[in-house]
C-alpha cells in the first residue's frame, strides 16, 4: 500500500522503516513539531521517581539543565517505545507499563504505595486523561512538569499535498488527536481526497475528528501503541471500526 505518516520527528522514521520492511510504499508528513521547554520548572526534590506517557517527555529531559539530578531515579513509562526513549536518554532503572495510563496508574501504585515522597510527571503542553488526579485517588502526590509542546505545522509537504490531490495515497497513520485536527486544517481546500484514504487511528479519540468530518473508513488500534496500530495496516487480528 502506498501510505502516509503523519507522526511527528523523530518517530516518523522509526514508523516508515518497518512499514517498509512490509514492502509498504510509505511517505512522511509530520504535522506535529516537537519542542523542549528548555527552561521547565521542575521544583525541588526529593522524588520517588519519573512518570512518563511520552517518548517525547524523556527526549525533552536529555537536554534540561538539571538533567543529572535525575538520572538515578526510577522511572516508569507507559510503553516500550517511552521505556526505549528514557534509556537512550541516560536512565538506568526504567520499567515499562506495557499499555495506557490506566496501567501505568497500577504500576505506580504497585511499585510506590508505600513512599511519601511525590511522583515528577514529566508532560507535554497538550495531553488527554488526569493522571495526577487518578494518582491522587490513590494517594500518591505528583508533581506535574510541561517539558515540551507540540506545534502544529502549517500545510502539508509538497509532495504528500500532491499524491493526496492525485489520489496516490492508500492509508494514513495518526498517532494522537492533534495531528489528525491538523490534518483536516491541511487538507481544507482538497477535503474529499484528504478523508478517501483508509485511515489508521493509534486511539479512538483521535478518529474522533475524522468520522465527524465524513471519513468512511476509520480504524483504531485495539491498544494504544504503535505495534497494535501496524497490526491494522498489516492485519494479523480483527481491526476495530
Amino acid at each position: 500500500m502506498r501510505l502516509l505518516i503523519t507522526r511527528p520527528e523523530p518517530d516518523n522514521e522509526r514508523t516508515a522503516a518497518m512499514l517498509r520492511v512490509l514492502s509498504h510504499e510509505v511517505m512522511l508528513a509530520p504535522l506535529l513539531r516537537i519542542e523542549a521547554i528548555g527552561n521547565a520548572d521542575l521544583g525541588a526534590p526529593p522524588w520517588a521517581a519519573i512518570l512518563l506517557t511520552s517518548a517525547n517527555g524523556a527526549r525533552a529531559i536529555a537536554g534540561h539543565p538539571r538533567r543529572n539530578e535525575l538520572m538515578g531515579l526510577p522511572v516508569l513509562a507507559v510503553g516500550e517505545s517511552t521505556a526505549i526513549a528514557a534509556r537512550a536518554a541516560g536512565f538506568g532503572d526504567v520499567t515499562s507499563a506495557d499499555g495506557d495510563a490506566r496501567d501505568l496508574v497500577r504500576l505506580s501504585v504497585a511499585r510506590f504505595a508505600a513512599s511519601r515522597l511525590p511522583l515528577l510527571y514529566l508532560v507535554g503542553e497538550d495531553r488527554t486523561g488526569d493522571l495526577a488526579g487518578e494518582l491522587a485517588k490513590q494517594g500518591q502526590s505528583v508533581r506535574t512538569v510541561v517539558i515540551y509542546r507540540a506545534a502544529k505545522t502549517s500545510h502539508f509537504p509538497t509532495a504528500a499535498r500532491v499524491a493526496l490531490g492525485q489520489g496516490r495515497i492508500d492509508g494514513v497513520l495518526h498517532f494522537s488527536r492533534r495531528s489528525v485536527e491538523n490534518y483536516l486544517d491541511c487538507g481544507q481546500d482538497l477535503i474529499e481526497q484528504a478523508l478517501a484514504p483508509v485511515h489508521y487511528c493509534l486511539s479512538g479519540r483521535a478518529a474522533e475528528p475524522l468520522r465527524h468530518a465524513g471519513a468512511a473508513r476509520v480504524l483504531v488500534a485495539e491498544r494504544p501503541d504503535e505495534a497494535s496500530l501496524l497490526t491494522l495496516v498489516t492485519p494479523k487480528g480483527r481491526p476495530k471500526t
